[in-house]
């Protein structure tokens, strides 16, 4: 281990790692699905935290009615009565109260549904279960894990009585997971700084760029008749076959040459059908097909050029078929709409981030890309902020049965953001 300064020091002694385990467990054991009232309920018990860490707390109701009409809004997949928005500022004791921070440690709070109960072997999604070091609940992973990191960063800092040069943001958010509502309004209330880690689930890894992800959703028209006499109709779930074929193509195509930065992924772009919906009658021919999914955008791609190769697949297609030829597919883009983002790979946050994680002792991470979209987006984007992924878990957690994060994983994550924080934000005498 490198050797640390003073402060650097004085923020490790001061990072309580049980108090982070409480942290983590009181926010998995709010069930802050998606949508549901209870992505309120999070950020305020994350306000609460951040105030006793001695932070300036921005907790405001965001206006729904009025971002989501914001040209740029990046959509969402549910419907929402009401939302919060939480920044909490660790203010600098440097001579300008205007200061941008030196560092936002950013991370969301919505989780998916944590679905078939049966795949939960009996216990409770929101129960948070310890066992052999590790914490097992939704969320615990993606990513409340990253979030329990940045409040207790903030926490050790505080308590550390550390007087920092420059301003540290902490920015919880809802919505990420279908679409961005949270950062978005976030950015949009005008909060910036001068880079950003997101502490999504990385597996040891510095996440610099992230494929995008695009909701699609595809109407299909058949003609019913009884299912005894199926020629005198039209099945549309078998209409959608030659389409379903084009798109599959489609996405061999576009992942011939994936970018080097996906190192271990082999379908970086993929094109998922998460559901399907047709027919009203077991035996009746069925006469419309609705498809929904994702579709990815690749690095550098407009999402408009992604959505027009995507249409014109399944123009092609219907133009083979007698049948399409003559009943077009309608084809909507409903839903989060993820542009991809990335990092300049010779970024100096990198080498910064980096440092601390090897200065405190862990194996260097390399930089690499991932295949999801996130937030990374928004804030390199509509924030203009350098922004990389870098938190405790294993990516392949997130959204699965039994999500779960290793809790040393958790502490060792914290502790390298904790010294990236003091000396990005630097430490007055």
């Amino acid at each position: 281990m490198s050797s640390l300064d003073r402060p650097e020091q004085a923020v490790l002694d001061h990072l309580d790692e049980d108090r982070l385990v409480r942290t983590l467990a009181e926010l998995i054991r709010v069930p802050s699905v998606s949508g549901t009232d209870a992505e309120c309920e999070v950020q305020e018990v994350a306000a609460g935290m951040l105030e006793d860490s001695g932070a300036q707390v921005d907790l405001w109701e965001i206006d729904l009615e009025t971002i989501t009409q914001d040209p740029w809004f990046p959509g969402q997949e549910v419907e929402r009565d009401r939302a919060l928005g939480l920044v909490g500022t660790l203010v600098g004791s440097g001579r300008d109260p205007e200061a941008v921070p030196a560092l936002i440690l950013q991370g969301h709070l919505d989780v998916v549904p944590p679905g078939d109960p049966a795949a939960w072997h009996g216990t409770d999604p929101f129960s948070t279960e310890l066992h052999s070091g590790i914490l097992y609940g939704r969320g615990a992973a993606d990513m409340k894990a990253g979030v329990a990191v940045n409040l207790a960063v903030a926490h050790a800092i505080h308590t550390a009585g550390l007087r920092l040069a420059q301003p540290l943001a902490v920015h919880c958010v809802t919505g990420e997971e279908d679409g961005g509502l949270g950062a978005f309004a976030t950015l949009r209330r005008g909060y910036r700084g001068q880079a950003a880690v997101l502490t999504e689930p990385t597996g040891g890894r510095l996440i610099i760029a992230n494929a995008g992800a695009l909701t699609f959703r595809i109407e299909v028209l058949g003609k019913s008749a009884h299912g005894s006499l199926r020629r005198e109709g039209v099945s549309a779930f078998e209409a959608f076959l030659p389409i379903h074929a084009a798109l599959l193509e489609l996405e061999r195509e576009r992942n011939q040459q994936p970018d080097p930065l996906f190192v271990g992924r082999d379908l970086p772009y993929a094109l998922s059908i998460g559901r399907v919906e047709t027919g009203d009658w077991a035996s009746s021919v069925p006469d419309l097909l609705v498809a929904e999914g994702r579709f990815g955008v690749m690095l550098d791609e407009d999402p408009r050029h992604a959505r027009t190769a995507f249409e014109d697949a399944v123009t092609e297609a219907c133009l083979k078929d007698p049948w399409l030829r003559e009943h077009r597919p309608v084809v909507t883009w409903p839903g989060g709409q993820f542009a991809p983002g990335r990092l300049d790979p010779d970024h100096h946050l990198i080498d910064e981030v980096r440092a601390a994680v090897v200065d405190t002792g862990y194996a260097d991470p390399p930089a690499r890309a991932e295949v999801y979209g996130s937030d990374l987006r928004l804030y390199a984007g509509v924030g203009g902020i350098p922004t990389l992924h870098y938190g405790p878990g294993d990516p392949r957690q997130a959204h699965a049965p039994l999500e779960h994060v290793h809790v040393d994983e958790v502490v060792d994550v914290a502790r390298s953001l904790a010294v990236l924080a003091v000396r990005r934000c630097g430490v007055l005498d």
